[in-house]
């Protein structure tokens, strides 16, 4: 008779507020994830209002990306000591003062300025998320079921912010893209003072400053040298200057990091081999992932001529499957082995990958068929992302939370950057293979062979039937390029399912709670 008290001890210790925190914090993730994707929309306008500079431009695309990057482990670490919502609303403090500032803004250092403010209000949010979730959801498989809503909203609202923000920029101007967030941000404070419980991992000694700097270099230069790589191309110096900066900091960060008592981010994490599998399978997804939502949305406008809203919506399959999946993904953990659950998920992911490659191969290379493939890329990315999510975080001590929490979102940001870097590379690379001989002045050939972006700008200054058929060579080649890159990214989610196979213990159980 003495199983009953037991459960209704663990019901009393269950917080009644759970899930009205869930809601909270969902929606501030939307708003984050939304963030990283709206801009795509709103730069041809924000680029014809203020007249930025080609450097100035890349500045307004990568600064978030950076900031968000560079900081995310100091964040961390930060909402361990000063309290996770604290840390939550100071975040949504400055991304509602930041976004403030881009609406209002008149020259594009402003926007930099405000694009760098919103990378570092959104390093404060996201781990904190996480942790609170930890910190509120007691009960393992409850808490599988919340982080399969976190991964669900943060990869949907990559996939809703082109659309929504096409929606906005149409009627509104690009400032409405920025705007959005205010509101928002301001109802989470609200909301999350009244609402969101207080939690926080003290730790005793002084404040890690060198350990900061150390980290905040590392990353600044990874994601830097990361993106320039996808500019300029493996010939590039400066990517392999900051790619060696970034190689020297983290070692060092590292190494003091093993060697302190109370350290900024526990790097022993990575010791537990549940743990460091699971991240491997978030990067390498996040790789494959970033590439194909990169080159699919550039050939819907560019080979199949959609506008940026009509290339959104049309990548709508993915991130619908993605949602579906994700939240029916703790029910799977808990039925089967947490290895095959993942395994399956990558190998879904795998599939997506590879087919526009087989279309392409036996004509059958359109919409529907990429359509297809976009839902079965997306029901893996559900399935994958919540496993290694929940797996991850059940791996890490509370002590550790926020340092787990941070690692895991430098897997999805640094991950898909990366694929848009290298693999995007690779693709234009085999754009410029496939390209005919064109008949054009040595500029404007090179302009051509330069991206498919310039390209599409070329055709539509020549106009006429000469600019519609140089598009249709331009389309060709790159749709040539294209395929061949998603079967080489495929690689990437079947090595860590073949990792996850033959690493991972049939036993583990992370949404069963520890006895």
């Amino acid at each position: 008779m003495h199983p009953a008290p037991a459960r209704q001890d663990t019901r009393a210790q269950l917080d009644p507020r759970r899930w009205a925190v869930l809601t909270i914090l969902s929606g501030s993730l939307l708003l984050i994830a939304m963030d990283t994707t709206i801009l795509n929309v709103a730069f041809p306008s924000l680029v014809e209002d203020l007249q930025p500079s080609s450097v100035q431009q890349l500045w307004i695309i990568d600064v978030y990306a950076l900031a968000l990057s560079g900081v995310l482990v100091t964040a961390g670490a930060l909402g361990d000591r000063w309290g996770r919502k604290r840390m939550l609303l100071i975040g949504f403090g400055v991304f509602a003062l930041a976004s403030l500032i881009a609406v209002f803004a008149t020259a594009p250092w402003q926007v930099i300025a405000a694009r760098a403010l919103l990378g570092v209000g959104g390093a404060a949010i996201m781990p904190s998320t996480l942790s609170i979730l930890r910190h509120v959801f007691s009960d393992a498989r409850e808490r599988a079921f919340a982080y399969a809503v976190w991964a669900a909203v943060f990869g949907g609202g990559m996939a809703l912010g082109p659309v929504v923000g096409g929606l906005l920029v149409e009627k509104n101007g690009w400032q409405s893209a920025f705007l959005l967030n205010v509101p928002v941000a301001l109802a989470v404070i609200a909301f999350g003072l009244w609402l969101l419980p207080e939690s926080r991992q003290p730790r005793e000694g002084r404040w890690d400053w060198w350990g900061v700097g150390q980290s905040v270099v590392g990353m600044l230069a990874l994601a830097g040298g990361i993106k320039q790589l996808g500019k300029g191309g493996p010939a590039d110096p400066v990517a392999w200057a900051l790619l060696a900066v970034a190689a020297v900091a983290l070692t060092v960060f590292v190494r003091r990091q093993l060697r302190l008592p109370q350290p900024l981010l526990r790097v022993r994490l990575f010791a537990g081999r549940s743990f460091s599998i699971a991240a491997a399978a978030i990067f390498l997804g996040m790789i494959a992932l970033g590439s194909a939502l990169f080159l699919i949305t550039q050939w819907f406008q560019y080979g199949e001529g959609y506008t940026p809203l009509e290339a959104g919506i049309r990548l709508l399959p993915a991130p619908l499957g993605l949602v579906v999946t994700s939240l029916v993904t703790p029910a799977l953990m808990h039925r089967l082995q947490i290895r095959h659950v993942l395994g399956g998920g990558l190998l879904m992911m795998t599939a997506g990958l590879a087919l526009p490659w087989v279309f392409q191969r036996t004509g059958t290379l359109g919409y529907p068929s990429i359509a297809f493939a976009l839902a079965v890329l997306g029901c893996g990315v559900g399935i994958a992302t919540t496993v290694a999510s929940v797996t991850l975080m059940a791996s890490a001590p509370a002590r550790d939370v926020s340092g787990a929490a941070a690692i895991e979102e430098t897997c999805y940001e640094l991950g898909a950057a990366m694929g848009v870097a290298i693999l995007g590379s690779v693709a234009s690379a085999l754009y410029r293979a496939h390209l005919p001989g064109l008949g054009l002045d040595g500029a404007t050939t090179a302009a051509v062979r330069d991206s498919v972006g310039e390209a599409a700008h070329v055709a539509g200054h020549i106009g006429g039937p000469a600019g519609a058929a140089l598009l249709d060579k331009v389309s060709t080649a790159f749709t040539a390029g294209m395929t061949p890159t998603f079967l080489l990214a495929a690689a990437l989610p079947l090595a860590a399912a073949v990792l996850t196979w033959a690493k991972i213990p049939k036993d583990l159980r992370p949404t069963e709670n520890a006895h």
